[in-house]
């Protein structure tokens, strides 16, 4: 069982579309480690930014198969996790 929350919450994922989850939806999303539940998730997000979680949904990523000239190689699997915050509550990024 993982118990800090700097380990449950790897990095922030910033794209055009979680951008815009931010601004519109009140939603952020993090990667994190894949052993991570959903309420492990919610405690580490509300421990660390002091802010008050509404949902939490998480994705799991297969690692993609690439190819360095003759040689197979594998990227790492990922979970990545959507948090959506209580109105009025925002986690500063940048």
């Amino acid at each position: 069982m993982i118990s800090n929350p700097t380990y449950i919450i790897k990095a922030p994922v910033v794209t055009e579309e979680s951008t815009l989850g931010m601004e519109n939806r009140n939603q952020y999303a993090f990667r994190v480690d894949p052993r991570a539940t959903k309420n492990q998730i919610r405690d580490a997000v509300e421990h660390l930014f002091n802010v008050h979680v509404v949902a939490v949904n998480t994705m799991n990523y297969t690692g993609k198969t690439r190819r360095r000239g003759r040689y197979l190689g594998r990227r790492p699997s990922w979970k990545k996790a959507i948090v959506t915050l209580r109105k009025g509550d925002s986690i500063d990024l940048m």
